[in-house]
């Protein structure tokens, strides 16, 4: 698949310089289709009130990241389920056709059915896919997957490292393509044997930066400043997991600026992936927002 620039095929996608600007975007939609046991908003329902504001937040900074003048890179990561929302499917597509945005991704697990892709400019858009074993079965997920593959959509896919996906995890690793990433989260809380981190290097051979947390008090990191993360009002923070606000997207308040990491420690791919530390900058060059290893 050909790619322009800034494209799948530029190794730059992820490119650190202050011309380019990557937000991760995280509105109030808090309700999914899934009722996953280790989640919080399984099966939440939001009230149409909430969905419009989500809807309405989601539209304004759409319009925002339209009307740049630099680079800009965005991964929605919704405590929800985005793209059963047609705002979200919408915003992907119009995203991914602006000359200056280079990637658009969101986490998602691909309930939704795949014919709005066709609309979008996939040398731009990429899915970050959750495989859910309890419940999606085997053979729907796969099939969704191959419909993926087929279309040349760029993914990875991914499970919570817990016993019982294990097997699940095993099957969906044996039956993707080997060019499909298939990624393991650490489950929050669990500490693997050497045994256990050994079944799921396996799988994933990237495991062991998810098996531990990192420690990142004090260390240089990209949030804060070449990376930011955006809520539906617009308030900034470096990431989405040190609360203090830096400022406002709309009202022009916030400037980019390089800072430690004020954290302890960062126990999330979409945090410690920023970190300058961890290297993996180079280990998913053109592919961090995504995350699909650099070939």
């Amino acid at each position: 698949m050909p790619g322009r620039p800034g494209g799948s095929n530029d190794p730059s996608a992820d490119g650190e310089g202050r011309d380019h600007l990557t937000i991760l975007y995280r509105g109030p939609l808090a309700s999914c289709d899934y009722d996953c046991p280790y989640c919080p908003f399984a099966k939440r329902r939001d009230s149409p009130e909430q969905l419009s504001r989500d809807r309405a937040a989601l539209e304004r900074f759409t319009a925002w990241v339209a009307g740049r003048d630099h680079p800009v890179s965005v991964l929605f990561t919704p405590w929800g389920e985005g793209l059963v929302r047609s705002w979200y499917r919408r915003a992907m597509v119009e995203l991914s056709h602006l000359p200056h945005v280079r990637r658009v991704a969101i986490q998602t697990n691909l309930s939704c059915r795949s014919g709005w892709l066709a609309e979008a400019d996939l040398d731009t858009l990429a899915l970050w896919v959750t495989y859910h074993p309890g419940q999606v079965t085997h053979e729907r997920f796969l099939a969704r997957c191959r419909d993926l593959v087929a279309h040349g959509v760029r993914f990875s896919v991914g499970v919570v490292g817990l016993p019982e996906h294990l097997g699940h995890a095993r099957r969906i690793r044996a039956d993707l393509p080997a060019e499909v990433y298939v990624w393991v989260n650490a489950a929050e809380g669990a500490a693997y044997t050497d045994d256990e981190a050994a079944d799921w290097t396996a799988i994933d051979p990237l495991f062991q930066h998810s098996r531990t947390p990192h420690r990142s008090a004090g260390l240089p990191c990209r949030t804060g400043d070449s990376v930011i993360s955006v809520d539906g009002d617009g308030t900034v923070r470096r990431c989405h997991f040190v609360p203090a606000v830096l400022g406002n997207l709309y009202e022009g308040t916030f400037r980019p600026r390089a800072t430690a990491c004020p954290a302890a420690i960062c126990d999330c791919h979409i945090g410690y992936v920023h970190l300058e530390a961890t290297g993996l900058y180079d280990v998913f060059a053109g592919g961090v927002l995504e995350r699909i290893p650099a070939r």
